[in-house]
Formats: structure tokens, C-alpha cells, sequence
């Protein structure tokens, strides 16, 4: 777990309650937080980015206040309680191994028996007199809230899809209007995730541009190192511009793009990105070529936009299953494919 600097960060002080002395957080972000949501957004120690599990105080609670679950993500935990400020409550952070909550929920680990469990381990019926846990709403997938409710005597609801609307959820509890129970997937929230696809998936885009160049020094004649320096990076270099552009585009005009699958989606960008990058400068281009570097990038971006499914909530995990079933021996025959065309081109023209 990142613990550097927690404690200076994130706790303002203690509140004492009839099993013990709880952790009162601040809920203004310090420059701290800001830098290591910049971090994390571009996968650098995402996977450690994580609050020790419990509970913790924001304001001054008392046995009334509400409960909050949340997962030990730190992102997610510093946007609940950023969301809580000039409120009183208690959050309830279980142990998610720093995933967080959508993500936790689909892998298991937040589930009835992690939140039953954490509702003993810290005594929270000691800490309150009510009997009531509010879930965030994108939980439900991995939490059965009656199993939870019987292995510990608390009753889970389930509260807004967004933490911003907390406050209007306890205004109106079941009264609170079904569009702040529907998540709204805009453009810039696409963007915002973009970034980390591409850090996640960049070695294997380096990787294979480069083996495109080198693969260009194949010829009739042998192997020249010579024709690789000469065109070797100009092809390298336009490969992975076509994937940071496929990478930014892809998210931004997923409502836009054909079929609702996202390897065809990610599939008809590619090619339509390949064919303008021929008109803009393949002109001296054989065949082969052409024809080996739409197959190549329809596929890789039909990969890329793939796993962009693990950024939604609007794709479910059997339907994502299904899909890489059904694309991913596609994507990989097509990868081949191109692969023998590349070299082909490269054989017959010298490079």
C-alpha cells in the first residue's frame, strides 16, 4: 500500500467512539491527492494505490450518522470523501486490494461476505445505533445485499451512481429521481480513462512497431540493416501515431461507431484510419503493402478497443467473455495475416 505521506495527507484527527478511537480524514484534496490521481490515471503504482481498510470519520459523526461503504482504492476513497465534506458520516472501506468499486465488484472481492466481515471487524454496531449501510450503486453487480444483511444484522441500500449526489440521496432516499441511478458515460469521462489504455497496452504497441521495421529489412537479397534505417522508422513512427490517435478517438466516438461490439467498433476505426494514413502517404505503396497495413491496424485497433470494455459499466462480464471468445481468434488470425502480407511487401520490393 502507498502509505508515504497518508497520515500528513488524509487523517485531521481521531473520534472517539465506544470501540475505539476511529480516524477523522480531511475531505479537501491537497496537492498530494491531485499528483497521485495524475499517477494512477497513467497506471504507475495503480495496483498499490490503497488505504488500509476500516472505518473512518469524516466531520464529527455520532451514532446517528450514516454509513458509507466504499472500496480501498485510494482514488475512490478520496472522491467519497471529498464528496462528504461539511457533512458528518462514517465510511466503511473494505478490502478491494486496490481495485476499485465497478472493478471489485465484477472481480469478487467486493462482495456480501467482505462487507459482513468488515462490518464485525471494526464493531460497528458499537458505533451506531442504526442498523444501516449505504452501498455505492455500482457494487450491485458483486454484492448480494440480503446475504450481507443476514451474516452481520445491518440492511445495505444502495445510494446514487455518482458520490456527488449523496447529499440529495439522503434528501430524498427512494425519492431521488431514476437519472441520479444512471450512469452517464460522456466524452470527457471516456477521454479521462483513455490515457491508462494506452500506458497499459503501450509496450505492446512499441513492441510491435518495431518488429514491423525490422521486418522491413527483409528482401530478395538477404537481410539489409541499411533499407531498415531507411524505412524503418518512418513506419515506426506512423504505427504508433496510429494507435495514440486510435487510442483517443476510439473512447470519443464509441456511442458513434458501428454495431454495439466493441472489436467491430475498434475494428472500423482502424480501417478508416489506415485508409487515410494510405491517401496521406502511402502513394508509393505496393499492394501488399497497402493491404498488409489496413489488415494490421484494423486488427490491433479492434484489440485495443476491446479492452477498452473493462473502462464501462456499460458492458457486462459474461458479455464481455462472449465477446473476446468470439474476437479474439479473429484478432489474432487477422494479426498473423498481416504479418505474412508485411513481410511479403517487404520481400518483394526489397523494403
Amino acid at each position: 500500500m502507498q502509505r508515504l505521506g497518508l497520515r500528513a495527507a488524509l487523517f485531521v484527527g481521531e473520534v472517539a467512539t465506544s470501540s475505539g478511537v476511529v480516524p477523522r480524514v480531511a475531505t479537501a484534496w491537497t496537492w498530494r491527492d491531485w499528483l497521485g490521481a495524475c499517477r494512477v490515471r497513467l497506471n504507475i503504482g495503480r495496483m498499490r494505490y490503497a488505504v488500509p481498510p476500516g472505518l473512518y470519520a469524516v466531520g464529527q459523526p455520532d451514532a446517528a450518522s450514516p454509513v458509507f461503504a466504499t472500496a480501498n482504492y485510494k482514488l475512490t476513497f478520496d472522491h467519497l470523501r471529498r464528496a462528504l465534506a461539511g457533512m458528518n458520516a462514517w465510511m466503511l472501506v473494505v478490502d478491494t486490494h486496490a481495485v476499485n468499486v465497478w472493478c471489485a465488484a465484477g472481480k469478487g472481492s467486493f462482495n456480501a461476505d467482505e462487507l459482513a466481515r468488515r462490518v464485525r471487524a471494526v464493531r460497528l454496531d458499537q458505533v451506531v445505533a442504526h442498523r444501516r449501510v449505504i452501498l455505492p450503486q455500482l457494487c450491485a453487480s458483486g454484492v448480494d445485499a440480503a446475504q450481507a444483511g443476514r451474516e452481520c444484522g445491518f440492511r445495505f441500500d444502495f445510494g446514487p451512481v455518482y458520490a456527488r449526489d449523496i447529499a440529495r440521496f439522503l434528501e430524498l432516499g427512494d425519492r431521488l429521481p431514476p437519472s441520479f441511478r444512471r450512469v452517464q458515460f460522456l466524452w470527457r469521462d471516456r477521454l479521462a480513462v483513455a490515457p491508462l489504455e494506452l500506458v497499459v497496452h503501450g509496450k505492446a504497441i512499441l513492441g510491435a512497431g518495431l518488429a514491423l521495421a525490422l521486418l522491413r529489412g527483409i528482401g530478395p537479397h538477404g537481410y539489409s540493416l541499411s533499407q531498415v534505417w531507411h524505412v524503418g522508422p518512418h513506419g515506426f513512427a506512423l504505427w504508433v501515431a496510429t494507435f495514440a490517435l486510435a487510442g483517443l478517438l476510439g473512447p470519443l466516438l464509441l456511442p458513434w461507431l458501428p454495431t454495439r461490439s466493441f472489436a467491430v467498433k475498434g475494428a472500423a476505426l482502424g480501417v478508416a484510419l489506415a485508409l487515410l494514413e494510405i491517401l496521406a502517404v502511402g502513394a508509393h505503396w505496393t499492394a501488399l503493402h497497402l493491404i498488409a497495413w489496413v489488415v494490421l491496424v484494423g486488427a490491433g485497433a479492434s484489440f485495443l478497443l476491446l479492452n477498452f470494455t473493462g473502462c464501462t459499466t456499460f458492458t457486462s462480464p459474461s458479455g464481455v467473455r462472449r465477446e473476446i471468445r468470439f474476437a479474439l481468434p479473429i484478432q489474432i488470425a487477422l494479426g498473423l495475416a498481416g504479418l505474412i502480407l508485411w513481410t511479403l511487401s517487404a520481400f518483394k520490393t526489397g523494403g
